[in-house]
């Protein structure tokens, strides 16, 4: 039976199929599209999803969607009234998108699959909690969910048993933890929906000066986590903004315009509200404990890609076992509405995979066979070597050892936003200058954003306080007192984005101001390639760990086929490209020539 889950028009729109239980495939449409957080209809992505499969749309069993815009209409109108008048312009740029597309989701469903005839939808937060539990390796466990806003839901938790979930309890818009994270993500310059990461690794430049401001003016947080927003701050009601007049005079400024210098109450402010972030999911997860008294949690929704947020609940032990939805966000969406209609709608039982999961590391995008990829080189005019089996992972380690940047393109294409090893650019944790190179001649994106370490599962121990698996790169922990560097009383002195410059451990690559770092484990059962990639560089070097970023530049979304790959490593100062088993030298190419500024082509956020 093939069920086909779907995501769209918000933001992040995907598509997951799923057949006979099994996820055989899934993508986010920015992917294809090279738009990024596209949120149209994910046309690419259901092609890409049923060629995977070898079967038609007409073959398709069931077409699921990932909450229900009727509902959602509901919210928004209610919303309107209840602060009528205010608020006219935002309904007025509201409502043409509604009226024209997405209060006809059923209609637009039964065009794009005329031959279907089951269509069912879920709710936002159901299909979040689906995403989070099925295809977690646990037979029960609790379910947290945590978002800027479904239908009506913010946040919800439940219990996950068997094939089925049961929500216990939501809380509801307009009281979002997701939306205050946002606001502050608006307030200190960066772009709603995409620039959250950012203000989480900002934090650690600040100190928390005004999380008690937070605390007493915008949020009351209660001891069992639940809570309640003031919205005389805040104007995402009624206005085109996240925040009003009376949000910046508590705060003491306007907010700081895009792209313009940061300063150190941007970074204090961005400390503040993770500070609060963290306590919120903190009380959320013991009441959680407490009132459903499971030993397992399962995460998903946009909060949950708060990697130093789940680091914090993780580091507490509050649950023995967490499983965190890679896909945590809106993408995530349409694999759990799937997974929700074969477990929950159709009664199949389900046996979770206890060694690990049900998502196969993630790795659900498109693969290129190594003769696709020589007809792309090819076609580009690309000078190439081709690798022989078994020299890919030495010649590539040695590299790395070198202090080469190396795009790495291998095998099927990540489900979620961050880069696995599969469409990765890697580089060596050892080096001083390697986040700067990175950041700057790279990735063309802010210096002071930190970097990711991909680190031997056996090892991690060693390098990290973590002793647990953590494959999608969704848990902060810090760096081991062993390998840390003792700094000088000058350099603890320094303060805000000066600490950026400063040698804090044997891999400080990938260690962060305060001293943490988002792991990424890597083990031969998920990612066999990649493994033996590390592997060989700690032969090499003596060194189990190395830099693991996505494959893109700012505002462009990770590369997909080989032809992004290849775009993307000539527009860079990236040195070489490794994909599938040939190996590209950027010394060796001739000029990359393209119209225009291809940097226009990306929305900078």
């Amino acid at each position: 039976m093939k069920i086909l889950g779907i995501s769209a028009f918000y933001h992040d729109s995907a598509a997951a199929l799923v057949v006979d239980g099994k996820v055989i495939a899934a993508a986010q449409e920015e992917r294809f599209s090279r738009k990024k957080h596209d949120e149209r209809f994910p046309e690419n992505a259901v092609a890409f999803c049923l060629a995977e499969a070898g079967c038609e749309r007409s073959d398709l069993d069931m077409v699921v969607f990932y909450d229900k815009p009727l509902l959602k209409f509901e919210r928004l109108l209610n919303t309107y009234l209840q602060f009528a008048p205010s608020g006219f312009k935002s309904f007025i740029k509201a409502m043409p998108v509604w009226l024209k597309q997405k209060l006809w989701t059923h209609s637009l469903l039964e065009a794009e699959f005329p031959e279907v005839e089951d269509l069912l939808f879920t709710e936002h937060h159901e299909s979040h909690a689906a995403s989070a539990f099925f295809p977690s390796p646990f037979e029960e466990a609790a379910f947290i969910t945590l978002d800027g806003v479904g239908e009506y839901a913010t946040t919800s938790y439940g219990v996950g048993k068997g094939n089925r979930i049961e929500l216990h309890k939501e809380i509801h818009f307009p009281h979002s933890l997701g939306l205050l994270y946002s606001a502050f993500t608006y307030y200190t310059g960066f772009k709603v929906n995409s620039g959250e990461y950012k203000v989480m690794g900002l934090a650690p430049y600040g100190e928390p000066k005004y999380a008690d401001l937070i605390r007493e003016h915008l949020i009351d947080l209660r001891e069992d986590g639940s809570f309640r927003l003031n919205m005389d701050y805040f104007n995402y009601c009624v206005g085109l903004t996240m925040t009003n007049e009376k949000f910046d005079a508590l705060f003491g400024m306007p907010p700081r315009s895009p792209e313009t210098k940061l300063d150190q109450r941007h970074m204090d402010l961005a400390a503040s509200v993770q500070v609060v972030c963290e306590e919120a999911m903190l009380r959320i997860a013991r009441h959680v404990r407490k009132e459903t008294g499971m030993k397992n949690l399962v995460l998903a929704g946009g909060v949950a890609l708060n990697c130093v947020g789940n680091g914090k609940i993780h580091a507490a032990k509050i649950f023995d076992n967490m499983w965190i939805q890679p896909a945590a966000g809106d993408a995530g969406g349409a694999l759990g509405a799937a997974l929700f209609a074969w477990h929950q709608y159709l009664d199949n039982p389900r046996t979770p995979t206890t060694a690990s999961d049900s998502q196969f590391g993630s790795y659900l995008g498109p693969r290129f066979s190594d003769s696709q990829i020589e007809e792309v080189l090819h076609s580009l005019g690309m000078n190439y070597e081709k690798l022989q089996n078994g020299s890919l992972a030495k010649r590539t380690a040695e590299l790395l050892a070198n202090e080469k940047v190396v795009g790495w393109f291998q095998g099927r294409m990540e489900f979620g936003p961050r880069a696995l090893g599969a469409r990765s650019i890697i580089g060596d944790a050892r080096s001083e200058k390697m986040q700067s190179i990175m950041n700057l001649k790279i990735k063309y994106r802010e210096s002071f954003r930190p970097f990711a370490p991909s680190v031997l599962r056996e090892s991690v121990g060693e390098y990290f306080d973590l002793e647990d698996d953590s494959p999608y790169m969704l848990l902060v922990a810090p760096v081991k007192e062993d390998i840390r560097r003792k700094m000088t009383d000058e350099e603890q002195k320094l303060f805000g984005i000066d600490k950026l410059h400063v040698r804090r451990s044997s891999v400080p690559a990938i260690t962060h101001v305060d001293y943490s770092a988002r792991v990424q484990t890597v083990d031969k059962d998920r990612n066999n390639g990649y493994y033996d990639l590390i592997k060989e560089f700690n032969q090499q070097t003596g060194c189990p760990v190395i830099i693991n970023t996505s494959f893109n530049v700012r505002g462009e979304p990770i590369v997909c086929k080989p032809e992004d790959a290849v775009r993307c490593f000539m527009r860079t100062e990236m040195d070489y490209l490794v994909i599938g088993n040939c190996i590209l030298d950027k010394t060796k190419q001739k000029p990359w020539e393209e119209e225009g500024d291809w940097k226009e082509e990306f929305e900078l956020d």
